[in-house]
C-alpha cells in the first residue's frame, strides 16, 4: 500500500511583512459649516491667492517673485505659473486654493489665457455670495441662479463679439503680452508668413534679441553609408536628413513627404527594401534648401491634387480627436504640407529674463489663437461691464427670487476685474466702472495703459472672446461648487515619526547590546570574551 506524503502546512498571509509595523490608518477632519466657519476659512485661501496673482492683472501689473531651490528664482507675470506654486499650511484654506484654483487652469487649458481674470472674477462671486449666504439665503438656489444667469451671459458675449481683422492680430498679442507691441508685431508677422491656420512655436534662443524664423519642413530618409561613399568618390551628389519625431509619428511624416514629393516610402511592412528599389520609388522636387536645423522641399505643383487630398483627410482627424497634443501634431502636419511653421526664438541676458518673456510670448499667441478662432471683443474688462447690463434683463427669465438675487451676485461680480485694473494703475477702481457704464457706447472704456477714456477698439485694447467666455464659464462653477459646500474633510496633520536608529558610542569600540537583540538567534552574552577559550 502506498503510503502519501503529508501535505505542506499553509500559514495564513498577513496582509503586511511581519518585519514591518502595520500601516498607519489616516485619519480625517470633518469642519461643519456652523456659522459659515468652514466657508470663511476656504473664502481665506481664496481672497489670499487672488491677492496674490492679482497683482499681475493688465498693463501696469507688476511680477512675482517664485522661490526656486534648484536654480535661480523665477520672476513672472503669468498669473497661471504663479497658481501652481500656491501651497498654504492651513488645511482649509488651502483647500479652497485648490478649488478656486481649477478656474483659471481650466481656462488656462482651453484658451491659453485669462487664468488671472479667471481667479479674480470667482473670487467676486464667492465674495458676494458668501454675504447673502450670511444673510439666511438658500445656497441651492443661488448656486442655480448664477449658473442660469453665466449660461445666458455666454449667449449676449457672442452678440457682442467680431471676427478679428488682419491688422488687429498685433493688438490682441500686444495686450495679452502686456502692451509689448515688439512682441505682438513679431506674432502677427509669423502668423502673416504661415496664415492663421498655420503653426507657432516658441522656442529658446542662443541671442539676446527675440528672431522670427519661417520654416517648413519635408524631411527624408536614407542609408547614410552609401551617400557618404558616393559622395566621396564623387558619383553622387547627396546628402542624408534624420526624419523628425519617432515611431508612428516618424512614419506619417516619411508618407507626408512621399505624397508632395511623389515618390515611395521604401519600408519592409510595404513589402519594398532599398535593395529592391528602383528609380520608380524617387520623388522629385524643384529646389531643396537644407541648414542645420531644417530643411525646406519646393516641388513644381505637379502633386497639388494628391496634396490637397492627404490635407482634407488630416482635417477629417483633427475634427475627430478629442486629445489635445494629437490634434497639436495633426495641424503641425497640416502646416507642414499647406501652410507653414514659424519659429519665434526668445532671446534674453539671463536665464530668469528668459523664462518670464517666453511666457508672456506663449500668453500673447495663445490670445492670438483664440481671437482668431472665435473673434474678439472690447479689452480691458470693459466687456465685462457692458455683460452685467445684461443681467437685469435676464433676470426675468429665472424662476424665484432667491435666483434673481444669484444674478445681482453676478453683476457685482463682473466689475471685480476692471475695478483691479484700475487698481494696478494707481485709479480708483469704483470711479472707473461708474464713468465707463455711463456711457452708451459699447467701445468706450478705460484705458489703464495710458490713463485715459477713449474709443478702445480704435486704441486696439481687444480681447479674444473665447478667453472671456470662459473666465465667466469656468468662474461661474466654482463658484456655484463652493457655495454649496457645507462639510470639509481633511487629512489630520501626521506626527513626526521618532526615528528608531540609534547613534553609536564615540566611547569603546562597540556595544553589542545595541546592535542585536538578546532574544533572537544568538543572545550576545555567548560573544563576551569570558565564553571564548584562547590559545586551545
Amino acid at each position: 500500500m502506498a503510503s502519501s506524503s503529508p501535505s505542506p502546512v499553509t500559514f495564513p498571509q498577513l496582509p503586511f511583512s511581519p518585519k514591518r509595523p502595520p500601516p498607519v490608518p489616516i485619519f480625517k477632519e470633518l469642519h461643519f459649516n456652523h456659522d459659515l466657519s468652514a466657508t470663511k476659512k476656504l473664502q481665506a485661501g481664496v481672497d489670499l491667492v487672488a491677492n496674490l496673482i492679482g497683482v499681475t492683472l493688465g498693463p501696469k501689473g507688476r511680477n512675482v517673485v517664485l522661490e526656486n531651490k534648484y536654480g535661480p528664482p523665477k520672476i513672472v507675470n503669468d498669473g497661471e505659473t504663479v497658481l501652481k506654486e500656491v501651497e498654504l499650511e492651513d488645511p482649509l484654506e488651502n483647500v479652497g486654493v485648490k478649488l478656486v484654483r481649477q478656474a483659471g487652469a481650466k481656462t488656462n487649458d482651453l484658451a491659453g489665457d485669462g487664468c488671472t481674470t479667471s481667479i479674480v472674477l470667482a473670487r467676486g462671486l464667492i465674495a458676494e455670495g458668501v454675504k447673502v449666504l450670511a444673510a439666511g439665503m438658500n445656497p441651492v438656489q443661488i448656486a442655480r441662479g448664477i449658473e442660469k444667469t453665466a449660461r445666458a451671459l455666454v449667449s449676449e458675449l457672442k452678440l457682442m463679439s467680431r471676427e478679428i481683422e488682419d491688422h488687429e492680430i498685433a493688438d490682441v498679442a500686444a495686450v495679452s503680452a502686456g502692451n509689448d507691441y515688439s512682441v505682438g508685431n513679431m506674432i502677427a508677422e509669423a502668423l502673416k508668413r504661415v496664415g492663421r491656420k498655420g503653426v507657432v512655436r516658441i522656442e529658446n534662443g542662443k541671442c539676446t534679441e527675440n528672431s522670427l524664423q519661417i520654416v517648413e519642413e519635408g524631411i527624408e530618409e536614407e542609408a547614410l553609408a552609401p551617400i557618404i561613399r558616393n559622395k566621396l568618390k564623387g558619383v553622387l551628389k547627396g546628402v542624408a536628413i534624420k526624419a523628425p519625431a519617432f515611431g508612428e509619428r516618424k512614419s506619417h511624416c516619411m508618407d507626408d513627404i512621399a505624397v508632395l514629393t511623389g515618390g515611395t516610402v521604401v519600408r519592409d511592412e510595404m513589402g519594398l527594401t532599398l535593395e529592391k528599389a528602383g528609380k520608380e520609388v524617387l520623388g522629385s522636387a524643384v529646389n531643396i534648401v537644407i541648414t542645420k536645423d531644417s530643411t525646406l522641399i519646393v516641388t513644381d505643383g505637379s502633386t497639388q491634387h494628391a496634396v490637397e487630398k492627404r490635407v482634407a483627410q488630416l482635417r477629417n482627424l483633427v475634427e475627430n480627436s478629442e486629445e489635445k497634443f494629437k490634434k497639436k501634431i495633426l495641424n503641425e502636419r497640416i502646416a507642414r504640407l499647406c501652410g507653414g511653421i514659424a519659429i519665434i526664438k526668445v532671446g534674453a541676458q539671463t536665464v530668469v529674463e528668459l523664462k518670464d518673456k517666453k511666457l508672456r510670448i506663449e500668453d500673447a499667441l495663445n490670445a492670438t489663437k483664440s481671437a482668431i478662432e472665435e473673434g474678439v471683443v472690447v479689452g480691458g474688462g470693459c466687456s465685462l461691464l457692458r455683460l452685467s447690463m445684461k443681467v437685469d434683463s435676464i433676470k426675468e427669465s429665472l424662476d424665484n427670487e432667491e435666483q434673481m438675487i444669484g444674478a445681482d451676485i453676478f453683476k457685482r461680480a463682473l466689475s471685480y476685474p476692471s475695478k483691479l485694473i484700475a487698481k494696478n494703475a494707481g485709479i480708483n477702481g469704483d470711479v472707473v466702472v461708474e464713468k465707463v457704464l455711463s456711457s452708451n457706447d459699447v467701445r468706450y472704456g478705460y484705458n489703464a495703459a495710458k490713463n485715459c477714456y477713449e474709443d478702445l477698439m480704435a486704441a486696439g485694447i481687444l480681447d479674444p472672446t473665447k478667453v472671456v467666455r470662459c473666465c465667466v464659464e469656468h468662474a461661474a462653477a466654482v463658484a456655484k461648487t463652493f457655495l454649496t459646500s457645507d462639510v470639509v474633510v481633511v487629512d489630520t496633520k501626521e506626527a513626526e515619526p521618532i526615528s528608531r536608529q540609534r547613534l553609536m558610542p564615540t566611547s569603546n569600540l562597540m556595544r553589542t547590546s545595541n546592535l542585536m537583540p538578546t532574544s533572537n538567534l544568538m543572545r550576545t552574552s555567548n560573544l563576551t570574551p569570558k565564553s571564548v577559550k584562547y590559545g586551545q
